[in-house]
């Protein structure tokens, strides 16, 4: 491990525990900053609710003044009841295609992401997954916390043990075969971030209004790429918020998500043109194996900032 990476997890690296809410409370209240908690959510009508009520009874209405100003959950084309519940709950729900209409949404977690930006108003904007199970919302204000406190930092990524069933530290499976390989061997100064491809991050809208958005799940990767040649890494960190229980993907789901993160980062290493955009897979059948092809996500977002409605918006 680089001697700059070994300094920054000593200096940036932390606790949930290492900033109380009240304390956090008084810088909030002390600068005046907005923060926007945003939940993606593709059919997640089991566990949405519960996220946003704990968020709600936690840090808008129990503090003598809310952590939280806003929070928004942004439907992707839910075929269940996730809109309801998450209304019901007490989130405002926003539907992808309502945002910026004028721009066809693509799927993918990354234009939910991305479209979130122009729905909110928060100067700091939380990132949180609405598949989330015994959700804490120290989620929320153990990542929030050091944008309220340093002024320095602009990046704050969750750190959380990851158990895959009954195994404790096997979740994260694209994590360690994938994306961990990637940044030691091309971002060696990303190599401290615990969960680099984890959901849960906030950000000081400043940062990423000024950032592409990967439309599709290379946008995490992306993001912190991004971020780390924009800001430099002493504007990054991390906190340790415990343990991450959600709903994990099958192996092929997997396959597709290693190869959109593994396209997001040659994008980044070359800039270049991909020579095939497509991931095969096998299913087998009543006759034997059956490839199934599907198209990586090739497609990416420009920053907000250069999107006419953001922009009029800031001048309004």
């Amino acid at each position: 491990m680089l001697d700059e990476v070994e300094r920054w997890l000593a200096e940036r690296s932390w606790s949930a525990a290492d900033r109380p809410l009240d304390q956090l409370l008084d810088r909030k209240r002390a600068a005046g900053t907005t923060v926007s908690v945003v939940l993606p959510a593709l059919d997640e009508e089991a566990t949405v609710g519960e996220i946003v009520e704990i968020i709600r009874r936690d840090l808008i209405e129990a503090p003598p003044v809310p952590l939280v100003d806003e929070l928004v959950v942004v439907d992707s084309g839910s075929t269940d009841r996730t809109a309801e519940v998450a209304a019901k709950a007490g989130a405002r729900v926003v539907h992808r295609d309502s945002v910026l209409p004028r721009i066809p949404a693509l799927p993918g977690k990354g234009e939910v992401l991305w479209r979130s930006l122009l729905a909110t108003t928060g100067d700091v904007v939380c990132f949180v997954d609405a598949d989330l199970r015994d959700f804490d919302s120290a989620f929320v204000s153990g990542i929030v916390g050091p944008l309220l406190t340093d002024p320095q930092v602009q990046f704050v990524k969750a750190m959380y043990d990851r158990p895959l069933g009954d195994a404790p530290g096997q979740g994260g499976r694209v994590t360690e075969l994938v994306a961990r390989p990637l940044l030691n061997l091309h971002w060696p100064q990303l190599a401290g971030f615990v969960q680099p491809l984890g959901g849960e991050y906030a950000v000081r809208r400043s940062l990423l209004e000024r950032l592409p958005f990967p439309v599709g799940y290379g946008v995490e990767l992306g993001l912190l790429v991004d971020a780390l040649h924009t800001v430099g890494l002493d504007a990054l960190a991390q906190v340790d918020v415990g343990v991450r229980l959600h709903r994990h993907q099958d192996g092929q789901a997997l396959g597709r998500m290693a190869a959109a993160i593994y396209r997001t980062a040659q994008l980044r290493l070359s800039r270049g043109h991909l020579v095939r955009p497509e991931l095969t897979q096998f299913e087998r059948g009543p006759d034997g194996f059956v490839p199934r092809t599907y198209a990586v996500d090739t497609e990416e977002r420009p920053p907000m900032a250069e999107i006419e409605e953001y922009a009029g918006r800031r001048v309004a």
